[in-house]
C-alpha cells in the first residue's frame, strides 16, 4: 500500500481542491477524469493525471492500487452543456458499486465521498428536495439519483475487508475561491440550524483529507459547514 490519494471527479471544482490540499500535506495525488485532454492544467508537480470510470469496477480497480485512501467527487455530467435530461438515474448506484467493489480489490480501505445538500433533512425530517420552496423541482431527479447512491452505500455489508466509507455533504452554500480557513464544523443528517457562513471549497477539501488522515465517521453521512473568517 502506498501513501497516496486517488481523486475521481479531479477535474471538478470539489475534486481540484482536494487535490490542492492534499499536495499541500504532501500526499501524491491521481487524478482520474474521463478525458485528461480536456484538463491540461491539473498536471503539476506530485499530481498524475490519468483516465478512468468511476462506474466500471475494472477501471477503479485500475488506478486505485497503491493509493492509501480514494475520494469521491464525480458528476456525472461531463460538461456545462449537458442537462438534467442527460442524467443516468442509476449513475450514483453503479458509482457506488464500482467504488466499494473496485476499491476492496486493490486493499484501498478508506473512501470519501462528497454529498449533497439536497439529500440532507430539513427541520421536519424530510430531505431538502423534497421541500419545491428550497430546491427547484426540475433538479429533483438529481438529488434522487444522488440519494440512490447513498443508499447503496449504506447497503453494501459491513466486514473486516470492507471499505470504510464516510459522506461529507455540505450543510448549505459553497463558495468558490473563497480562502482556506482550516476550519469547519461536522454536524448530523439534518441541515444545521441557524444561517451560519457558507463553506469554501478549501474548507470542504481540509474536511475530506482529515477524514484520511484521522477517520472519525464511518459508514455514514454527515454535514459539514463553515464556521467564519479566519484565512490561512
Amino acid at each position: 500500500m502506498g501513501d497516496g490519494i486517488v481523486v475521481f471527479g479531479g477535474g471538478g471544482r470539489a475534486g481540484r481542491a482536494v487535490t490542492a490540499e492534499a499536495r499541500r500535506r504532501g500526499y501524491e495525488v491521481t487524478a482520474v477524469v474521463r478525458e485528461p485532454a480536456r484538463y491540461p492544467e491539473l498536471g503539476a508537480e506530485g499530481v498524475t493525471v490519468v483516465r478512468g470510470d468511476v462506474t466500471d469496477p475494472g477501471s477503479v480497480r485500475a488506478v486505485a492500487g497503491g493509493h492509501v485512501a480514494a475520494v469521491h467527487a464525480v458528476s456525472p455530467f461531463s460538461g456545462p452543456e449537458q442537462g438534467f435530461d442527460s442524467l443516468d438515474p442509476d449513475f450514483f448506484v453503479t458509482a457506488a458499486d464500482a467504488l466499494l467493489g473496485g476499491l476492496a480489490a486493490t486493499g484501498v480501505r478508506r473512501l470519501v465521498a462528497v454529498g449533497l445538500f439536497a439529500n440532507l433533512l430539513g427541520a421536519d425530517g424530510r430531505p431538502v428536495m423534497d421541500d419545491p420552496a428550497v430546491f427547484p423541482p426540475e433538479i429533483r431527479p438529481f438529488a434522487r439519483a444522488h440519494t440512490a447512491g447513498l443508499d447503496r452505500l449504506r447497503a453494501h455489508a459491513a466486514g473486516e475487508d470492507a471499505v470504510d466509507w464516510v459522506m461529507l455533504t455540505p450543510g448549505g452554500g459553497l463558495e468558490q475561491g473563497a480562502p482556506r480557513t482550516g476550519r469547519y464544523a461536522i454536524g448530523g443528517e439534518r441541515v444545521p440550524e441557524g444561517a451560519g457562513p457558507a463553506l469554501s471549497y478549501a474548507d470542504l477539501a481540509v474536511a475530506v483529507v482529515d477524514e484520511i488522515e484521522r477517520p472519525t465517521r464511518h459508514r455514514t453521512r454527515v454535514s459539514v459547514t463553515g464556521t467564519g473568517p479566519g484565512a490561512e
